[in-house]
């Protein structure tokens, strides 16, 4: 946690209430998401009890399994799931437009442009808490190797057909959420937490109901009372006022209230002879029940949307958009073509791929946050990563070649503590129309000013171009981070994984693998 984040935690056990952390929204909201709330057995985490989804705040989709530890159950509330969540993901697929992009030749390694298919829009999936994203990935886990009854006729308990592609889709959710930055899969508290500061602890954030109590108290209740009041309160029965966002259930709702009516529901289905209207009854109140403890979440994970929606859109927020529409498009090709369902565990060279990729996107997130957002900006500041202040002095000066170009030097009075280095050579950077501009800094003048000789970006002839220099008087802010991140380290084919790091995929059950030692007597002691 950096040091502002800190100060506005602070503030905000002082005022009673969150403090903003952002001035803009660092995420992209789509126009129609799906909000997914889900809620899973107690003490057996792959059994789902219900969900509410859809794209209308007033009319979701309500989704219960009165026993679930019925199989057949089970399989119809996933495959009722699909039957909501599957339309609105195809919905984005056949809406594309033709984009440029560079492609490198696997035999040549020359870079050439083609034209490629990109989907306009992509799905957006939401759910109230961290715990539910991680929901999300254990069912995409768990369904996308089902075997369905044309796979596997002798199968005593076939999945419906869309149940393993509504698998494969939520993996693809559930892996590109660990992406730094991604908005295909979003948790309502994450959100919140990124643009507030609440008066508690991170962990105490995931509780959705305690986040919004501190973002925007109800009367005239301070956060601190509001959130306690929402993660303790009880009515007369014991049970709680403001129920857990899921997927787990509150253990007194599971004794007192659950239990007795599963078991009214299991009577009556068992019953002999056959009770069709009390079994009617007995699930009725189920979903009844199941319902009562998920429509608050699915309350809050609107009214998280709609205070989301009040703030600007980061300027560089779309720009990571556009790579999510990129992934989404290239699941679509995979799953259209035909190819088999994301693996249980990667190969060694897929495993450093997406270790590099979120690397890098995190340098690269981290960067545009602080370039869209002066509060941001204030805390790489703070830590001396950043620093700005007004342009003093400029001198005009040139490279001693055949072909002059300008070297200015800039002295900058700030306030500031940037991290460089006394003897000089720290490189700096500022925007510059969207582009980074880099300079280096030589030394500090006798008054503590800090000069700074510009690098680049001022065109190819001997006078820089209008307004590619900054003129006495103007107030600037450099970085001493890259904006631009750097990309990650070639790595090999899959084809050719070294030894050392397990071989190539398959290679030890490939008919062509040469056969291991067989055992001798000196092998066992």
């Amino acid at each position: 946690m950096s040091l502002l984040n800190t100060l506005a935690r602070l503030q905000a056990v002082r005022a009673g209430r969150a403090q903003p952390l952002a001035t803009v929204r660092h995420r992209h909201l789509a126009g129609r998401p799906l909000v997914l709330v889900p809620l899973t057995t107690a003490g057996e985490a792959g059994a789902p009890l219900g969900a509410l989804v859809g794209t209308d705040p007033a009319e979701p989709r309500l989704l219960v399994v009165p026993q679930p530890r019925d199989r057949d159950l089970r399989w119809a509330f996933l495959a009722d799931l699909a039957d909501v969540v599957l339309p609105y993901v195809d919905g984005y697929a056949d809406d594309v437009e033709y984009v440029e992009r560079s492609e490198t030749d696997p035999e040549t390694g020359r870079k050439s442009k083609v034209e490629a298919e990109l989907c306009r829009d992509a799905p957006q999936l939401i759910v109230p808490s961290r715990a539910g994203v991680e929901y999300v990935r254990l069912l995409g886990r768990s369904m996308r190797f089902r075997r369905t009854a044309e796979e596997d006729p002798e199968n005593p308990y076939p999945a419906p057909a869309r149940v393993p592609l509504l698998g494969r889709w939520f993996t693809h959710f559930g892996e590109r959420s660990r992406v730094p930055g991604s908005s295909l899969l979003l948790s309502a508290t994450d959100l919140l937490s990124r643009h507030w500061a609440s008066g508690q602890s991170n962990l105490e954030d995931q509780h959705l109901g305690a986040l919004l109590a501190w973002i925007a108290p109800p009367g005239g209740a301070s956060g601190a009372e509001a959130a306690l009041r929402a993660e303790l309160g009880r009515d007369g029965d014991g049970q709680l006022l403001v129920p857990p966002a899921g997927p787990a259930t509150d253990p007194a709702f599971d004794n007192r209230v659950l239990a007795p009516a599963m078991a009214r529901y299991d009577a009556a289905r068992t019953a002999e002879p056959p009770d069709g209207p009390a079994l009617a009854r007995a699930e009725e109140h189920v979903r009844a029940l199941v319902e009562a403890q998920m429509r608050p979440a699915w309350d809050a994970v609107w009214r998280s949307v709609e205070l989301l929606r009040e703030l600007p859109a980061g300027e560089r927020a779309e720009e990571r958009w556009t790579r999510d529409r990129w992934s989404y498009t290239g699941h679509r090709d995979r799953v259209r073509a035909g190819e088999p369902p994301q693996p249980r565990r990667d190969d060694a060279v897929t495993a450093a791929q997406k270790l590099a990729t979120r690397e890098t996107e995190q340098v690269r997130l981290d960067a545009q946050e602080a370039l869209d957002d002066p509060l941001v900006m204030a805390g790489r500041r703070l830590a001396g990563e950043a620093f700005a202040g007004e342009v003093t002095e400029v001198v005009m000066e040139w490279t001693e070649t055949k072909r002059p170009s300008p070297r200015p030097l800039v002295t900058v009075a700030t306030e500031d503590r940037p991290q460089l280095a006394e003897d000089g050579g720290t490189k700096v950077f500022r925007s510059l129309d969207g582009r980074p501009q880099s300079a280096r800094f030589v030394r500090f003048d006798e008054d503590g000013r800090l000069v700074l000789r510009l690098l680049d970006k001022m065109g190819r002839g001997r006078d820089p171009e209008p307004g590619s220099v900054p003129e006495k008087g103007d107030r600037v802010c450099w970085t001493l981070f890259e904006h631009d991140a750097r990309g990650g380290p070639k790595l090999p084919d899959p084809e050719r994984t070294p030894w050392t790091h397990g071989g190539p995929p398959g290679h030890l059950t490939s008919p062509t693998a040469p056969a291991p030692d067989a055992v001798t007597d000196e092998d066992l002691l």
